[in-house]
């Protein structure tokens, strides 16, 4: 084999779909939350820009369930609009008045839609 057709083979491997694209992200933003779970009192100051990369993926995700053209069922968009909600207000109730277990539905919402986009 070439190596041209050797690094498009190993390339081509290692890119990623949209769908394992979001999960990753989602696992990342637990993985954060998580660590600032595991050492809360040396970390609370980790907790805004944290719950900030939370959100932002969330916006994303939440963007793209409603935006037209997108294939979802109408009640998978609809509950997943409701999630999103609840996601971005326990964060602002998180910043309001924080404790570290209150990250725990976070990490485990995050882990649960990324093993569904994974298709675990």
């Amino acid at each position: 084999m070439s190596y041209a057709a050797s690094a498009y083979a190993k390339t081509s491997r290692s890119v990623m779909t949209p769908r394992e694209a979001e999960s990753a992200v989602l696992i990342k933003a637990a993985q954060r939350l998580q660590m600032l779970r595991d050492d809360w009192a040396n970390r609370t100051g980790d907790l805004g820009p944290a719950l900030n990369f939370n959100q932002k993926v969330w916006t994303i995700l939440a963007s793209a369930v409603v935006e037209e053209g997108n294939p979802l069922p109408a009640d998978v968009k609809q509950g997943f609009t409701r999630l999103a909600a609840f996601v971005f207000r326990h964060m602002i109730e998180t910043l309001a008045e924080p404790a570290p277990e209150k990250l725990d539905a976070l990490i485990s919402i995050n882990n649960h839609v990324a093993a569904g986009l994974a298709g675990r």
